[in-house]
């Protein structure tokens, strides 16, 4: 298999998570400590540049173990912790549903909050983790929490009074299920939220803390790094092929206990590895965080703003520039957008001390710091716009699995497809797909266009965009002939009719999303990759919580004679409508994507040609592949 199929496939797996995980955003200092030269020390040291955090070769780590020793810890830890999660997640919504007899909105609404508060916290986390408690200590302790979290979430199954009594099928047209007291779903919520305490540890200190433990000056560690990245993620993809799979027909088809049972012993048995390497560890200090410095230009230019700007061939002797100390940091130019961020560089008198260092970094910052910040800021509006798309996407793990209960899912008389294994039809279109769109397609558009990728990046994201269009006005066709075969002649639709949405919604992960992390890759500074990282999840997260908040309002202002667009019993409902709704909501966000496009300003000044087109360095290209199939 060559390089460029690896990558196709290590990416195919790392989307089909997204969906379903909380995305797991890096540590700035995972891409540091993986591409940083040792800095040679000097008698005379020049103010470090506020900006660039200090990097682990700083500081002189002795390297009595580590490397290739500490791999079965490590790579056993994360592997047992992501079967634990996504053997739950992947079949969460029916365990509401069946187990808890909630209806389809308030089940709903659970996993959409849940998943956004999740989706969320690794940015707390990579804050805590950084600045305070390192890498080890943060594992250590986000383990035990998705450990107890995964215990409270079994006892749910096992013990009877943490969940409703059974309620038969025959029982139910009469008499309606008892749904779920304030102690139960209070125990519930309490197993959730140590679940997420986990996420906000692992998602950002795992992968860091595996390539700490190579030696990264040198060619073996080096190779160490990449050999690391590559068994991670095949570890990855063998889990979410599990958890798709075996661990969803183990819940929906023999027990819950048992199906919830087998990931939280795996866990325990991963917390008990990871414990047993510690000897072997290296242990690299907490460093700081760059949410700090991001804080301080705001702040910065806040005291300073009913200072003038002069004019701009005067500024560059007004404002503060020391030089940058850290090899991985490019030195960005002074810029004339977001002027007003600018006068948090104006040096003004006791701001500067007589060895040229700052008096108050929260009064005063550098010309790199500003620019970071713009940086950021100008990427904005490009995010928010696939907040929407996103939006498309997380409807798979709720209605597309309510649609499919509904469905025809046998296959032969005995085996039946478990509902929550419906999505693995947009994974084997995505890892299908960017081996051609790599191997075949780009070469080709390369010929034309004359760019590298073939497109430009924000050209890959807009054509994401379009398939999640197409892949909600397909799935609102399917659910309305579904509908009325149900309804008009009591005819039960075959489960494969929804492969045609989750091709569309594959396409749209495969463009959108690796367009999104090249892009951010490209146009953040190198040491602000884990904002950079964390912007997916961050995407993910709100369009749960605005998934929730359009459920809540068509359930209520669409009730009509007892039932609403989304009633519990989606013959009875519109889900169809509901589907066309995200569709419209679609164009108007990818015309809003366009105006975005066009006025956005590339890192240096480049224009949109230029940067989108322009090779990768090499170094750009380690930063791409250690980052861009981080899992949420």
């Amino acid at each position: 298999m060559d390089e460029t199929t690896k990558k196709s496939s290590i990416s195919s797996s790392f989307l089909c998570s997204l969906r379903c995980f909380p995305f797991r955003s890096s540590s700035s200092s995972m891409i540091k400590s993986s591409l940083s030269l040792p800095q040679s020390p000097t008698k005379n040291p020049q103010p470090k540049e506020p900006g660039a955090m200090e990097t682990p070769q700083s500081t002189h780590i002795h390297r009595k173990h580590g490397g290739w020793k500490t791999m079965p810890f490590i790579l056993g830890n994360e592997t047992f912790e992501r079967l634990a999660s996504f053997g739950l997640l992947m079949n969460f919504m029916l365990y509401l549903l069946k187990e808890y007899h909630m209806d389809q909105v308030s089940a709903i609404n659970i996993v959409n909050i849940w998943s956004g508060t999740a989706n969320f916290s690794p940015l707390l986390g990579a804050f805590i983790c950084d600045a305070y408690l390192g890498r080890f200590r943060t594992l250590a302790f986000a383990s035990f929490a998705t450990f107890l979290g995964m215990v409270a979430l079994t006892l749910t199954a096992v013990v009877p009074a943490l969940h409703p009594p059974p309620c038969p099928k025959h029982q139910r047209p009469n008499n309606p299920c008892l749904g779920p007291t304030t102690s139960q779903l209070g125990f519930l919520i309490l197993s959730l939220g140590f679940l997420t305490i986990g996420t906000a540890g692992i998602r950002p200190a795992s992968l860091p803390f595996g390539v700490d433990q190579f030696d990264h000056t040198t060619e073996e560690g080096r190779k160490g790094i990449n050999s690391f990245f590559n068994w991670s993620y095949t570890s990855f993809t063998v889990v979410i092929m599990i958890s798709v799979t075996l661990i969803v027909y183990i819940q929906t088809s023999i027990s819950w206990a048992l199906g919830l049972g087998l990931p939280t012993a795996l866990m325990g048995f991963s917390i008990l590895l990871f414990w047993l390497g510690m000897r072997l560890y290296i242990y690299v200090p907490p460093e700081g965080s760059i949410f700090s410095c991001i804080a301080q230009v705001f702040v910065a230019a806040f005291h300073k703003r009913h200072l003038k700007l002069p004019p701009q061939e005067e500024l560059p002797g007004l404002l503060y520039d020391p030089p940058v100390r850290a090899t991985t940091v490019s030195k960005l130019p002074l810029t004339q957008r977001f002027r007003c961020l600018s006068k948090a560089a104006i040096m003004v008198d006791g701001e500067i001390k007589p060895d040229g260092s700052r008096s108050d970094p929260w009064r005063l910052c550098s010309i790199q710091q500003v620019e970071d910040v713009k940086c950021l800021v100008g990427i904005v509006p490009i995010w928010s716009c696939n907040v929407i798309c996103f939006l498309s996407i997380a409807q798979q793990g709720t209605f597309t699995l309510s649609q499919a209960l509904k469905m025809g899912r046998h296959l032969g008389p005995k085996f039946q497809i478990p509902a929550g294994s419906i999505g693995v039809i947009s994974m084997l279109t995505i890892g299908i797909w960017l081996p051609i769109y790599d191997r075949i397609v780009v070469p080709s558009l390369r010929r034309f266009t004359k760019h590298e990728g073939g497109i430009t990046l924000l050209q890959r994201i807009g054509i994401g965009m379009l398939f999640s269009i197409l892949s909600m006005v397909v799935a609102a066709i399917v659910e309305t002939n579904r509908r009325g075969l149900a309804i008009n002649h009591g005819k039960i639709m075959s489960v494969f009719w929804l492969a045609p949405q989750l091709i569309l919604m594959g396409f749209c992960e495969a463009f959108n999303i690796i367009g999104q992390i090249e892009f951010y890759n490209k146009q953040f500074p190198e040491h602000m990759k884990s904002i950079a990282n964390s912007l997916l999840s961050c995407s993910f997260a709100f369009a749960n919580y605005l998934s929730s908040l359009i459920v809540v309002i068509l359930h209520h202002k669409t009730r009509k004679n007892g039932h609403d667009w989304l009633d519990n019993d989606i013959n009875a409902g519109r889900i169809d409508y509901f589907y066309y709704l995200i569709a419209g909501l679609g164009i108007l966000n990818f015309i809003y994507f366009l105006i975005c496009a066009h006025g956005y300003h590339y890192k240096g000044g480049s224009t949109n040609r230029q940067v989108v087109g322009d090779d990768m360095n090499v170094d750009d290209d380690i930063e791409l592949n250690s980052t861009k199939h981080l899992n949420h």
